[in-house]
């Protein structure tokens, strides 16, 4: 077998593009609408393109006969987050406490993270859903105990997720994500799972969806102040 056929790297405009690449393209978008390059219509089409690209060559078809299209961004230095908080940054005590015994319970929806979360589920579940929420601080700790139970933590896909813990005849799962905003909130999942399970991981699909209506609202912004209401 040829090894070297298999680990050729691959060419750039292959990558899969992220919700990052498409951002910085649906910006480029807006300001050419804003510049008069291109009509509305012409945005409105090449927008609902980029929510469907799937790799960045695909993304720089709808830029590459615009100026700004050429101009390629630094590449942001990336500073690697800590696997720990910062000492003394999160209280001991917790902001709030969700707590299920032979029962479910749930945090979700739009809501304020705070600063820490204790999660204890004993012969039951929790669910705490972070993809809506509001993150009032950078840093925040969830502590999860299962016993016999199971805690399910889902986090917006473009933070940064860390864990530290263990299992007991259990099972502790935290997945890594790492976000290109150095000022993006970090979650911090600390805990244990005797005969349970602890998991921990990003929620995909909302960013995508998000693209438009965030790119509508400056449009809509740009169009209003240019018509003098």
């Amino acid at each position: 077998m040829d090894l070297q056929k298999h680990t050729a790297p691959t060419p750039a405009t292959e990558l899969r593009a992220s919700d990052a690449d498409r951002d910085r393209v649906a910006d480029i978008l807006r300001e050419a609408l804003a510049e008069g390059r291109l009509t509305a219509d012409e945005h409105a089409e090449r927008v609902d393109g980029v929510l469907h690209a799937k790799t960045v060559g695909e993304l720089e078809v709808f830029i590459r006969d615009l100026p700004a299209g050429h101009h390629r961004p630094a590449a942001p230095a990336y500073t690697p987050v800590p696997p720990r908080p910062t000492p003394g940054a999160i209280p001991v005590e917790a902001d709030a406490n969700v707590v299920a015994v032979f029962s479910s319970a749930m945090r979700r929806g739009r809501w304020r993270a705070g600063r820490r979360l204790h999660a204890y589920a004993v012969f039951g579940s929790v669910e705490i859903d972070l993809s809506e929420a509001i993150f009032e601080y950078q840093q925040v700790v969830i502590k999860a105990v299962s016993v016999f139970g199971d805690v399910q933590i889902r986090v917006p896909e473009n933070i940064s997720l860390r864990g530290t813990g263990g299992g007991v005849l259990g099972n502790f799962e935290v997945s890594p994500l790492d976000s290109v905003d150095s000022d993006a909130p970090v979650v911090y999942v600390d805990g244990w799972a005797v005969l349970g399970n602890v998991e921990a991981r990003p929620k995909r699909g909302r960013r995508v969806a998000d693209i438009l209506e965030r790119v509508q609202d400056k449009v809509d912004r740009k169009l209003r102040k240019h018509l003098g209401h």
